[in-house]
């Protein structure tokens, strides 16, 4: 969702690469005092502390909620993946 938001709002490829690189390095791992467990990748989710990640986010609920518009059509997400309109229709 983060980069169709990025390809939306017409950000530079170079920009969109910088921050797939930036948000695919996220690891976590939990400790106890017996125990630590491998690290795992984070995928999904606004990061704490992050400065980019909630901007990112309501940039990208602008687009799900383009979806909402009258005049929206069904919202393409790349990949043959379409997001169908989200407004009910009052018959």
């Amino acid at each position: 969702m983060i980069q169709l938001t990025l390809r939306m709002y017409h950000f530079p490829g170079d920009i969109q690469i910088m921050l797939d690189d930036y948000f695919s390095g996220f690891r976590m791992r939990f400790s106890t005092n017996s125990y630590t467990i491998d690290w795992i990748n984070l995928e999904m989710g606004i990061v704490m502390g992050c400065t980019l990640s909630p901007i990112l986010f309501v940039m990208a609920m602008e687009v799900i909620l383009k979806t909402a518009e009258d005049s929206a059509g069904p919202a393409n997400l790349g990949g043959g993946c379409y997001m169908p309109h989200s407004k009910a229709k009052v018959v």
